[in-house]
């Protein structure tokens, strides 16, 4: 009986020895936008992010990782549900993923309380920037405003003495045509904002063709992009008024979508499929190889997200614990697609930020080339009501 015991004792301390020493998993929750108008920017963002952490063997700075995906729905209730099951019953060390402003904010106090890291590959609310900035929270895309500046910048530039603007209403947008009034010095003829998900924009391009503005400004993402672009096409007004458009308004899946249409576009983009690093050439041309289509931008960032993890995990030598050192390792940046990138103390991006123009190449392919820089070491507008340093 003795002799049963010890077996036991010593059957245990082995096991016990063995688990100590096998890694730790490192559990990244991935919630995003995976069916729906929205979908598009969500799966991008996966397949990004899945591509890196093939490229890294499945590892973040040494440790096996594990990723636990969930799909938002682009409903904040959904993504609320998600979140809390992540948080409480799979205990994951970090959340990434969400493409929407207004679902971000509404789980952003549910993770933070948890003193879990959320590394943004896309949402960036203002409120994370200033006065509600979080240790927690680190945004590898840009904020919300960034784009919008530098188109503003740009329009500034070609001297049009008045825009028309036009956004859905929800945080995003709302960022989105202040970001561009920042730069913009010109009239302001209309700023419209229209139900989020909207598809039918006649009622708006009836306004913009009243109005007859000298340009247009739209921040459309997903398939509000892909409606709104072929709907002005289809109106005649592309060859009575230009139109200029965020990255995100005019990257490869509304290419896909639009098609000719678009040639001729000019938008704005931190990333640019010419960017000259290794880092970004292998992202290239792998993510062609393996899904078959032009990477966006929303794919950079998935796959610079786990860069960054994978940098700042390796900086703490995988303990997961040091919370403040984990935070100074990730601010003092990581290199990603776009180069050698650093944040400022409210966790948002210093960079730089190019002009793109849709081409159709001598093959037929229709892309954007990178025809310009509009700011370099651009930060925020927000950063100086931030209180952290």
């Amino acid at each position: 009986m003795k002799k049963a015991v010890w077996l036991m004792v010593f059957l245990g301390l082995i096991g016990f020895s063995l688990a100590l020493a096998q890694p730790r998993t490192v559990k990244v929750g991935f919630v995003s936008t995976l069916s729906g108008g929205g979908a598009a920017l969500g799966i991008d963002v996966r397949d990004g992010f899945n591509l890196a952490l093939r490229h890294l063997n499945n590892q973040l700075g040494g440790l096996p990782v594990e990723v636990i995906v969930a799909d938002d729905q682009q409903n904040p209730d959904v993504a609320r549900q998600a979140v809390d099951r992540m948080l409480k019953r799979d205990r994951v060390d970090f959340l990434t993923g969400i493409i929407f402003s207004n679902i971000l904010l509404a789980v952003g106090d549910a993770i933070f309380e948890e003193k879990v890291f959320y590394i943004s590959p896309n949402a960036g609310p203002s409120e994370y920037a200033g006065e509600q900035c979080n240790p927690y929270f680190v945004n590898v895309a840009w904020q919300n405003d960034n784009l919008h500046e530098a188109m503003g910048q740009y329009v500034q530039t070609r001297r049009f003495e008045n825009v028309f603007l036009l956004a859905p209403n929800y945080p995003a947008g709302r960022d989105a045509l202040t970001g561009f009034k920042r730069y913009f010095k010109g009239r302001v003829v209309a700023e419209v904002y229209h139900r989020l998900n909207q598809l039918d924009f006649s009622a708006e391009i009836a306004q913009i063709r009243a109005a007859r503005p000298k340009a247009v400004y739209a921040f459309e993402p997903g398939a509000m992009g892909v409606n709104f672009i072929k709907q002005y096409a289809e109106a005649g007004l592309l060859r009575e008024i230009p139109l200029f458009l965020p990255g995100f308004s005019a990257d490869a899946d509304v290419i896909r979508a639009v098609g000719r249409g678009m040639v001729g576009i000019y938008n704005s983009s931190q990333w640019t499929l010419e960017l000259n690093n290794p880092i970004n050439q292998r992202f290239v041309e792998d993510f062609r190889k393996t899904y078959n289509r032009t990477p966006t931008l929303y794919a950079s960032q998935g796959y610079d997200a786990a860069l960054l993890l994978d940098a700042a995990i390796k900086a703490v030598g995988g303990d997961l614990s040091k919370k403040d050192e984990l935070r100074k390792a990730m601010l003092a940046g990581f290199n990603s697609t776009r180069g050698p990138l650093r944040f400022s103390p409210n966790g948002y991006p210093i960079q730089n930020y190019y002009l793109r123009q849709v081409i159709q190449q001598p093959g037929g392919e229709i892309v954007n080339r990178q025809v310009g820089t509009i700011f370099t070491n651009h930060r925020d507008a927000y950063v100086d009501r931030c209180k952290l340093r």
